[in-house]
């Protein structure tokens, strides 16, 4: 089975880890597949200013850069350690109240989206990139992050958008997600290097972006592990 992570920031977000490092990092470790997802936050309010104010966000003007880097590093991994690298963001989507908040990772994206548009506009630019829709950490954590729980009470509403729900994130596992039978996976939500040892997923398909994706969306063949090195 493929060792998989797929919610991992670097110096182009809020991450403290270069991506050159990161993709040496999750190399020598032994995975096989991992994506870079740094935050897309939206500026449509004080929190989300503060966060472009400090370079805190990709945004309309660098997304091409920030595309050709993980692209030039993609080939790198695979020719290195036969790891795949797939392109990614987090839409981040934050508020004074959780309950208003929302994480969401758009895996295997072309074209940037904007964190200021409604939630079935994004979803459906995604679903016309056909990238791959995942909602991140839908429920209360045990860390001291901001919890984001927009998708998970509107669930009825957004869970047919929805590819897959991480049913665990870093050292939090929500079993409440797994309660509705929805397909999963778990990310390390990796900002640190400390942040390698946290949950994984383990995908039973063939190594490249499209089985990957398929693996998910059907959530046949998928595991999850909680990674020591």
């Amino acid at each position: 089975m493929l060792l998989c992570d797929f919610h991992i920031h670097t110096k182009f977000s809020d991450g403290s880890v270069q991506l050159k490092k990161v993709i040496d990092l999750f190399g020598q470790a032994g995975f096989d597949v991992i994506a870079i997802t740094d935050h897309v936050v939206n500026g449509d309010n004080s929190l989300g200013k503060l966060a472009h104010r400090l370079k805190l966000s990709i945004t309309a003007k660098n997304f091409d850069e920030y595309i050709s880097s993980i692209k030039y590093e993609a080939d790198r991994a695979w020719q290195k350690y036969e790891m795949l690298v797939i392109q990614g963001v987090e839409i981040t989507k934050n508020y004074i109240s959780p309950e208003k908040s929302a994480h969401i990772l758009i895996l295997d994206i072309k074209n940037f989206i904007s964190p200021c548009m409604s939630y079935e506009q994004i979803f459906l630019e995604a679903k016309q990139q056909n990238s791959l829709i995942v909602a991140c950490h839908p429920h209360s954590m045990s860390s001291f992050n901001r919890d984001t729980l927009f998708l998970w009470n509107n669930r009825d509403k957004y869970a047919k958008y929805i590819d897959a729900w991480e049913i665990a994130n870093g050292d939090d596992l929500f079993s409440v997600v797994s309660s509705k039978r929805y397909p999963y996976i778990a990310n390390s939500d990796f900002h640190r290097m400390r942040h390698l040892y946290s949950w994984k997923t383990l995908l039973n398909c063939e190594k490249n972006i499209e089985a990957v994706k398929n693996c998910i969306r059907h959530n046949k063949g998928v595991a999850i592990t909680f990674f020591r090195g």
